[in-house]
């Protein structure tokens, strides 16, 4: 006869155990998926909100607070989390439109990815760069990700311009990334009369103009 099972054994089979066909680490994924996504709903609406609580975010995904827990260790962890999963889908999406677009054309792909990204999810417009949402994590996940682009693109621009790392290049990049930032902000506010079309194409053709190498040389 088997001995028989400690509390913490028995739970932990209870934890494995399919649960209707769907195995335990799929339905943690999937709770977590239903909880971001409630995250970007609430952090992504308008009128922007007020202060993020467990019990809207648990309330938005229909997930009981233990679920929350399960997954974050508080809110500013979970702001932190939603952020970062809507700038890796932006970020995947649009590296592999450039890489699909042919040389001269890679710079109007990516910005057509990330115009039509945010234009055809208002919710993902106002979290990464709407002035009117002010949660504080928010602005330092932004700033993160700011500095991040920014060194990224003076990677690119000096593989594809041959021009060795210097100053100039990171003042560029820096240049860029502020200035689709602000310029994404300022058409989400209505302060821009574009289609995303015509908004695509006109920042594309800014960020080529940058593409002369002479500009990061020293004179």
């Amino acid at each position: 006869m088997l001995p028989p099972r400690s509390g913490c054994q028995y739970g932990e089979m209870a934890q494995i155990r399919p649960y209707r066909g769907i195995e335990a680490g799929q339905r943690i994924a999937e709770r977590r998926r239903r909880l971001l996504t409630a995250g970007l709903d609430l952090l992504g609406a308008a009128p922007t909100p007020g202060d993020l609580t467990v019990r809207a975010i648990c309330a938005q995904s229909g997930l009981a607070a233990r679920y929350f827990y399960e997954n974050f260790a508080d809110k500013d962890a979970f702001v932190s989390a939603v952020f970062d999963w809507v700038v890796a889908d932006i970020a995947a999406t649009t590296q592999a439109a450039v890489a699909a677009a042919p040389a001269r054309e890679q710079t109007r792909a990516g910005m057509t990815n990330l115009v039509r990204t945010i234009s055809d999810d208002a919710r993902v417009g106002r979290l990464l760069f709407s002035d009117r949402l002010a949660n504080p994590v928010v602005v330092r996940k932004r700033a993160e990700s700011g500095a991040l682009f920014a060194l990224l693109s003076g990677q690119h621009a000096e593989a594809a311009l041959h021009v060795t790392a210097n100053e100039r290049i990171k003042a560029a990049s820096h240049f860029v990334v502020g200035g689709v930032a602000q310029t994404l902000s300022a058409w989400l506010a209505g302060d821009l009369d574009f289609t995303p079309e015509q908004l695509a194409d006109q920042l594309g053709m800014l960020i080529d103009r940058l593409g002369d190498p002479a500009l990061y040389r020293d004179p």
